[in-house]
């Protein structure tokens, strides 16, 4: 059944040369001259064998635990959906698990535990060889090699004809190195079983002691591998035993998280929170923990309890270091968060002393340690198949799907949303970190006892050597060790910081493991999974960085710390708005001074320095919420941005400094934008990953224009013609609608915005035409948009609206933009998706519209409690500003109205954020700097000019155009 251009050796060359070519080509200098490797003597051996016959527990069907061989019509049922399939392609592989059914007999273990394991070994190996397997299905398929009547019938037929030795040897012969994994897998399989059976054996008295208080569990009926496999297919497994009763076999070392117990009773003696610890019973090299059961709170109370508990176990970990605490290893036993993995306690940074003091600050923070799930659905994409079990099966790529639910407390039935339970993880936070800094001198005695305890070091993402080990199994890299050596030798390019890690990463991941580092708290050594020590590779050894976390344990860490976590459950999984319609329907509306918007923007300005992450004269940064591709929000540092990045923060900084004559906030602004010149030498290289808009290098260069006058510094416009020279290396993307959020719209008024270069006019005309052309297709109906000023037609018609003139072709597209975009339903008064966006857009374009209507419409409503620039109260206002500056009846009243309101909210409520939550984060666009900006704006409108429409000075214009009047 194998592609006729495959060379087939007869079976004296396949026992001499055919494995040669799953060897690494640094395993190839002794080829020659040594014995088959032990993988290809499995492999030679398992395909010797004489058929099996159904072994005691077996389902002959090959359905069922064991999987052994049968007929063509036995199979018959195997077919079609479920887990079937799955079936029918171990048939092809029995040979490999007849030889470990031997290996295992001869080491006195068969029966159903024996057929147990064997099945789960069968499905590792399906799911190794499967996309080998349904590439070769399609050839047969193709050449029309495949009898039935059925799609379904066919599929069998194909694996009938891969049934017994010889043919999985001709199989295994073409793909080498898919023979090495599968041999590896089931040696390592073995290996690993007898290994744990032996070591339960010895240890069952002390488990019956320690686990089982005294009463024996009974028979052992069930081994359940859970988790990635290190150190030799070998992995975490929980044990069933005939009276129900379970525990969890660990393969490596659990003396740290006796010690870790050890910190949760030091914590309870302080404290009221009676956390609860896990039982174990450690071993030299692996151990044995208790079996942690999931069930649900009694009532409110328990939830709230259970909640108060996980915040104090954040600031535990958050103190001793730990990370990876994901969903996985925290279970909710009723009011009880129990952590049933802590192997990365004390785990050092991997960050130098250089780069972005804000992810510095992020990744040695309580933030790593923040575990949970991110619901039934995640960001990653896995392997999946489509029409599994017929002859049209292929591969597909899907979100992955996780369990969910075991680390969430639920009642009635129903997991808790942790969102809604923020202040009882905050409350248990703050009680833990309190009675840390209180007596953090006792602590130091439980520190120095864990100096020698293996922790485990994950210097790359887990999810990263998993997809490497997913793709390893495509066909065109289990042909030969050089296509698969050449996949998995992009580590070394991935982190040069990384490098020394990469042998010992290869090795691991050609076993077919995750790969597994060590460390000792006390040590700046690393230890492979070989036990190779990998010398002074960490910046400094854990115990010596928990203890200088300790030392600087203060409110000021404390108040970063809960505003993380905040943060962090701002971000769960909810969909994205832009509409604010929450409002302050009594605060008060008396005209307010413009020396007390000074003042409040002030305060605004004051908790902006307070939040700052910075380095003595080095760069300064943030961290804050940003909404990523409009689609999810992320707790991360800022980036460059003016929407909501550094540079719009500095923005606001500069302003205020320059109106208060307070120079610190000045001196802040030039430090946020220290990173900007190496950032421009980046996008000069690769300037495809820049965009042209508000969000983009249009926002940035409107922000350096601005900077540089506030600031009268003119290496900021060196800075400027630097990202002007980048824009025009841009190549739009014909996919990509030209928005003023991420394309040309934005870039266009940008770039009327920017005076005395040249390039921007140049720049102004591309975009220009570029917005034409979009707007006449979308005349035709050729081009998809969203709705709003943003993301739509509005921000279109908006910038062509300013850069024509009465007559131009630019105009005409401008009014054509704007009744393209016709909005179903009500959207809100905000800038971004809202009235106000649509009065902008419309009033430049100089489209009818009832002004009059609408000015009373933002002169009657309430104040929105969202104060954002972006679709909240003072980006709703931007219309009242634009159009007071023209003069237009009645629109300076309403201002005066609106500002009075504003800041009546803003003294009453505090300046409240469009972020979810409202959580505090210092952008722009949705944060402080933006609300901020907006008080200045609505006191100083001849002083302070739009942000939000890039102007460069209040009613001012550059470009060519006039814009239309109103």
């Amino acid at each position: 059944m194998l592609d006729s251009a495959t060379t087939r050796p007869t079976r004296t060359d396949r026992c001499k040369t055919w494995w040669s070519a799953g060897l690494r080509p640094q395993e190839l200098g002794t080829a020659l001259t040594q014995s088959a490797p032990a993988w290809a003597e499995y492999v030679e051996r398992s395909t010797s064998l004489p058929p099996s016959a159904p072994a005691a527990g077996r389902d002959p069907a090959g359905t069922g635990a064991g999987g052994g061989h049968t007929s063509g019509g036995a199979a018959t049922a195997a077919g079609g959906s479920g887990t079937d399939w799955r079936q029918a392609l171990m048939r092809c592989l029995q040979p490999l698990l007849d030889s470990a059914r031997q290996d295992l007999a001869a080491a006195g273990h068969s029966g159903v535990l024996a057929e147990a394991f064997l099945h789960h070994l069968g499905l590792r190996l399906v799911k190794l060889a499967a996309r080998t397997l349904v590439r070769e299905l399609a050839g047969a398929r193709d050449r029309g090699e495949l009898a039935g009547d059925t799609s379904a019938a066919r599929f069998l037929n194909f694996t009938d004809h891969l049934v017994g030795g010889n043919e999985l040897a001709e199989f295994l012969a073409a793909y080498p190195v898919l023979a090495r994994v599968l041999g590896e897998s089931c040696r390592q399989g073995v290996e690993g079983h007898l290994e744990l059976l032996a070591r339960l054996a010895e240890d069952r008295g002390a488990l019956v002691a320690g686990l089982f208080d005294g009463r024996d569990p009974g028979a052992l009926v069930a081994i359940e591998p859970v988790g990635d496999t290190h150190q030799g297919g070998r992995s975490t497994a929980i044990l069933t035993f005939a009276s129900g009763q379970r525990l969890v076999y660990k393969p490596r070392p659990v003396e740290l998280h006796g010690h870790f117990n050890a910190f949760v009773d030091w914590l309870n003696a302080r404290t009221s929170l009676g956390i609860r610890t896990v039982r174990l019973v450690p071993r030299d090299g692996y151990g044995w923990l208790e079996f942690v059961v999931h069930e649900p709170c009694e009532d409110l109370s328990g939830v709230r309890r259970f909640h108060h508990r996980q915040g104090a176990l954040l600031a535990l970990l958050y103190v001793l270091d730990g990370t990876d605490i994901h969903f996985e290893n925290l279970i909710a036993a009723g009011d009880q968060p129990v952590l049933v993995d802590v192997e990365t306690l004390f785990h050092p940074s991997q960050v130098t002393a250089t780069g972005d003091p804000a992810y510095r600050a992020l990744l040695q923070s309580v933030y790593r340690g923040l575990g949970g799930d991110a619901g039934p659905l995640t960001s990653r994409s896995v392997v999946d198949w489509a029409d599994a079990g017929l002859d049209s099966m292929h591969l597909v790529r899907r979100p992955d799907r996780t369990d969910r639910a075991v680390n969430r407390p639920s009642l009635d039935g129903t997991a808790i949303e942790p969102r809604e339970h923020e202040n009882a993880v905050l409350t248990g936070f703050r009680t833990a970190y309190e009675a840390i800094v209180r007596d953090s001198e006792d602590l130091d005695g439980l520190l120095a006892q864990c100096a020698s305890d293996q922790v485990r070091f994950v210097p790359r993402p887990i999810s990263l050597y998993t997809g490497l080990l997913d793709e390893s199994t495509h066909p065109e890299v289990l042909r030969d060790a050089v296509g698969r050596s050449q996949l998995l030798d992009l580590l070394w390019d991935a982190d040069e910081s990384l490098q020394a890690f990469v042998p010992y990463e290869l090795s691991d991941l050609w076993a077919g493991d995750v790969p597994l580092f060590t460390a000792r708290p006390d040590s700046r050594d690393v230890w492979a999974s070989d036990g190779t020590r990998i010398a002074d590779v960490l910046a400094v050894d854990g115990l010596a960085a928990v203890r200088a976390k300790v030392a600087n344990l203060g409110d000021i860490d404390e108040h970063r710390q809960t505003w993380l976590i905040s943060a962090s459950l701002a971000t769960r999984p909810e969909p994205i708005t832009h509409t604010g319609t929450a409002v302050r329907p009594h605060v008060g509306t008396s005209e307010a001074d413009p020396d007390q918007f000074l003042a409040a923007a002030a305060d605004i300005a004051d908790e902006i320095m307070a939040q700052v992450v910075s380095e003595p004269g080095g760069a300064a940064n943030w961290l804050g919420l940003e909404l990523v591709d409009d689609r999810h929000w992320s707790v991360r540092q800022l980036g460059a941005g003016l929407s909501n990045g550094y540079t719009g923060t500095a923005l606001f900084l500069a302003q205020i400094g320059v109106l208060t004559g307070a120079q610190k906030y000045c001196e802040l602004a030039r430090d946020a934008i220290r990173p900007i010149p190496r950032l421009l030498e980046t996008l000069a290289e690769d300037p495809e990953c820049a965009s042209s808009g508000f969000h983009g290098l249009g926002g940035l260069s409107y922000g350096l224009s601005r900077l540089a006058a506030l600031l009268d510094d003119n290496d900021l416009n060196d800075w400027l013609a630097a990202s002007l020279e980048v824009s025009e290396r841009l190549v739009p993307d014909p996919t990509e609608f030209p928005s003023y959020a991420a394309g040309a719209a934005g870039g266009l008024a940008a770039m009327q915005a920017v005076q005395g270069f040249p390039a921007a006019g140049r720049l102004a005309e591309r975009y220009a035409d570029h917005l034409v052309a979009t707007v006449e297709s979308g005349l035709h109906g050729r081009v998809a948009a969203d709705h709003g000023f943003a993301r739509g037609f509005q921000g279109i018609a908006w910038a062509l609206g300013q850069y024509g003139v009465p007559g131009d072709r630019y105009l005409d597209a401008a009014r054509a933009a704007a009744d393209l975009d016709r909005r179903n339903g009500p959207a809100g008064h905000g800038w971004c998706w809202g009235d106000a966006g649509t009065a902008l857009a419309r009033a430049s374009a100089g489209v009818p519209a009832d002004l009059d209507a609408y000015v009373r419409a933002a002169t009657e409503r309430p104040v929105l409690a969202d104060l954002s620039l972006c679709h909240g109260e003072l980006g709703a206002v931007e219309p009242l500003l634009w159009l007071a500056a023209r003069e237009y009846p009645a629109t300076e009243a309403a201002r005066r109205r609106r500002a009075g309101l504003v800041l009546a909210a803003v003294e009453q409520y505090g300046p409240q954020c469009g972020t979810p939550n409202n959580v505090p984060s210092p952008g722009l666009l949705t944060g402080l700097a933006g609300i901020g900006y907006g008080l200045l704006r609505l006191a100083f409108p001849e002083r302070v000019p739009s942000v939000l429409l890039l102007q460069p000075t209040a009613g001012s214009r550059s470009g060519t155009g006039s814009g239309p009047t109103v």
